[in-house]
């Protein structure tokens, strides 16, 4: 009977585990039939392979052809997009262009705010395909208009579509909507499109300046099938500096809205794997159920009224979708769990059930359990990352074999659990569980002062509460059954969270699913605790330890499937006729051998790198032959005294593919004025001693670039100018092999790049 118990306990939280997975999206079935009116994943498809055939970031001929193709596939829907041409900066992000935005509405019966749905079509610099950043999005919107189209139904409110130029440059195409096209004044709601990965569930994100009530509320009530969210991502959304179009939306127009992006497969990311082939199929049908739901819903009600006063907690629960609550219950939840906490142990004292020493012994093996598994966590990264030093080289710290690492360190932190607790088979069970239930209602105390859209971690207290009543009350041990049985919801909740972190974040965050794993299992101490040191449990996790690390060593390395990033740039200073080779690697291999093969050195260059995501330094140098690359004309053509201001015009006039420029303010010079291409960056009263002045990204409609500068006329000007082609394996002053089938242009950084560095100086 013992027997039995044990393996219907087991599938029982091998079932919930999968159910939370499972949940969370849905399957994708190629054979099934859709009728003209439903959106075709099939025809989404389609668009798909012919808008990701390329790299089409923003200056680049495939970035045109991509345009072009939108804009007839609107056109022959019997829509009247137009393009939108715009020079716009970012200012937040120092960074500007002149992009062109895809618009077109769609006209409603009433009067009322409009809906937009949105994806940007444009691809990451300079490698990048697209295809799920952004272009899983943008059919999807392409798609699902068709369908909703051929129901020849007229939507209550506007519907406007945006396909957003230069979002992967600063959110610029956002910006010029928000700032600048009239549909932006009555717009009551955003659907927004994204990806960060090539698989995965599609979580939704709001972005708001109020509370969420409302819109959660209204969210429900669109009813999509498989709603993946939580308010502890939303919370913490909140708190970081946010960088999606949404949140040019809600900063410059206070506009609600809700992002819908996945994060799974995230090795693809800015990659040139994230292409057709790689995107995942049911991630794309996650996507399709979101639009259906919320285009059909959020179209026929009144959008001015999703603003609200309160918010709340939500997150997946079973058979109910979303479980939400008000911020204002989690102090009365916090004071009633602790309040039944302290009673059921003052009783379970009295009838012998507990015993005040057990409860402190038993928090020694909780303790050591936390602190144990994120301190091994820690150093068993690093280690890792010394022993596999190419992994360095994944920028966004998510490897090939990440998944097999997150079972494995899972594995290895419930192994280190259970061997910690099999040191105390004297105390009992249920004295072992009462401390990790005050722990958890310590954890919520803190959640409620300064994360309280984490308030749902209550779910865990309440469940296991329950277990300790069944315990203390019964007149049998209920054994492991109910304690399992309650435990459903909690590990359908942190199943997914603990997989999420370091996918989503990088693998150095297996720290935050080490703690996860150690609160959870502190909850199931009565399933798992036996009175027997020979525990059947052990061996099962001991032998997942040691598979899923073997699976991680042996899928370490690179494949065509698998590439490795590497990098090569050519920097050269005009003024001072220097040259140098530099890489980001710090592994190398037979493509930046071909460079760095002897006489080369650690380091980098000040200002050569060029401005990137995770302030990447070149690794290694090598001084090489200047080859005089050709570099822009510089014209002044104004240079006057303007009272105590000297007010300088310059142009600079590419004679060469230039992708961007970007400028530095050596000397920290006040400036009181900026302009680009006569659009104005800074105008202000506070002179700006901003060192990244502007970095301007070239697009098809630039010519030149045209700065007008302002400043105090006794102080001198000082400007570095960088110029950035990525044409360094075309040029024909350069003879290099090209990466094989195994390797990949290092994305985040500038590649395959020529960089050409000259100073400006105005005395």
């Amino acid at each position: 009977m013992k027997t039995t118990n044990k393996t219907f306990t087991l599938l029982i939280i091998i079932l919930s585990i999968y159910w939370g997975f499972y949940d969370m999206k849905p399957s994708f079935n190629g054979n099934q039939k859709t009728t003209s009116e439903e959106l075709s994943i099939t025809n989404a498809l389609y668009h798909l392979k012919n808008i990701s055939e390329k790299p089409h970031h923003v200056g680049t001929d495939a970035h045109k052809k991509v345009q072009n193709y939108l804009f007839e596939e609107l056109r022959e829907m019997g829509l009247n997009p137009e393009i939108q041409t715009k020079t716009v900066f970012n200012k937040k992000w120092s960074a500007g262009s002149t992009i062109e935005n895809i618009v077109v509405k769609i006209k409603g019966s009433s009067n009322g705010k409009s809906l937009l749905v949105a994806s940007h079509y444009d691809s990451n610099p300079h490698s990048s395909i697209g295809a799920a950043d952004a272009g899983s999005g943008i059919v999807t919107i392409l798609e699902g208009i068709r369908a909703f189209l051929a129901k020849n139904k007229t939507p209550k409110n506007d519907i406007i579509i945006l396909f957003s130029d230069a979002e992967e440059l600063g959110l610029l195409g956002a910006e010029a909507f928000v700032h600048s096209h009239p549909y932006a004044k009555n717009i009551g709601l955003v659907l927004n499109f994204e990806a960060r990965g090539s698989g995965g569930p599609s979580y939704m994100l709001m972005e708001t300046n109020g509370k969420n009530s409302k819109l959660l509320k209204e969210f429900l009530k669109a009813n999509p099938n498989y709603p993946a969210a939580n308010s502890l991502m939303y919370s913490v959304y909140k708190m970081l500096p946010n960088d999606t179009d949404l949140t040019v939306f809600r900063e410059g127009a206070n506009i609600n809205g809700f992002n819908f992006a996945f994060i799974g497969d995230h090795f693809d990311y800015h990659t040139a794997q994230d292409n057709y082939r790689r995107l995942d199929r049911s991630s794309l049908a996650h996507q399709k159920d979101y639009f259906v739901s919320n285009l059909n819903y959020f179209s026929e009600i009144d959008l001015s009224k999703l603003d609200s006063d309160a918010d709340h907690v939500f997150v997946n629960f079973p058979f109910l979708g979303l479980l939400t609550f008000p911020f204002s219950w989690i102090l009365p939840l916090i004071i009633i769990a602790l309040l039944i906490l302290i009673t059921v142990v003052i009783i379970g004292i009295k009838k012998n059930k507990i015993s005040g020493s057990g409860i402190i012994k038993g928090s020694i093996p909780f303790l050591l359990s936390i602190i144990l598994c994120a301190g091994i966590n820690l150093f068993l990264w690093k280690l890792l990352l010394l022993i596999h030093p190419s992994y360095n080289d994944i920028l966004h710290g998510f490897t090939y074999n990440g998944y097999y690492y997150i079972a494995a360190f899972s594995f290895l932190n419930i192994w280190i659990v259970f061997k910690l607790y099999n040191r105390f088979l004297k105390v009992n069970s249920t004295d072992l569980l009462v401390f990790p239930i005050f722990f958890w209602g310590v954890i919520n105390i803190l959640i409620y002062l300064y994360l309280q859209g984490a308030a749902f971690f209550l779910i865990p207290v309440f469940s296991a509460l329950i277990g300790l009543s069944f315990i203390v009350f019964g007149n049998k041990n209920p054994k492991n059954l109910v304690i399992t049985i309650l435990s459903i919801p909690t590990l359908y909740i942190f199943a997914p969270l603990i997989k999420m972190f370091p996918v989503g974040l990088g693998l150095k965050n297996l720290l935050i699913s080490g703690l996860f794993i150690t609160l959870v299992l502190g909850l199931l101490v009565p399933v798992f605790h036996q009175q027997k040191r020979k525990n059947v449990w052990v061996k099962l996790v001991g032998a997942g330890t040691l598979i899923f690390f073997l699976l991680a060593t042996i899928n370490s390395g690179f494949s065509i499937d698998r590439k490795k990033p590497n990098s090569l740039v050519y920097t050269q200073n005009v003024d001072t006729k220097t040259a140098y080779w530099g890489t980001y690697n710090k592994t190398l291999d037979n493509y930046t051998k071909q460079i760095f093969d002897d006489n080369f050195s650690e380091g980098s260059i000040q200002d050569a790198e060029t401005v990137n995501k995770y302030n990447r330094k070149f690794n290694f140098l090598k001084k090489t032959e200047f080859k005089n690359i050709k570099t822009s004309i510089i014209e002044t053509n104004v240079d006057t005294i303007i009272g105590n201001d000297r007010e300088l015009l310059i142009t600079l006039k590419p004679q060469r593919k230039i992708s961007k420029y970007e400028i530095f303010n050596n000397n920290n010079t006040e400036l009181s004025f900026l302009s680009a291409n006569s659009v104005v960056i800074y105008d202000t009263i506070s002179p700006i001693k901003k060192q990244t002045l502007l970095i301007y990204h070239l697009a098809n409609e630039d010519k030149e670039l045209q700065l007008k500068i302002r400043f105090n006329k006794n102080q001198k000007l000082n400007l570095t100018l960088n110029e950035i082609s990525n044409d360094l394996l075309t040029h024909p002053k350069f003879n290099l092999h090209v990466r094989d089938d195994k390797m990949m242009p290092m994305p985040f950084v500038t590649n395959d790049a020529i960089i050409s560095s000259k100073t400006i100086a105005i005395d």
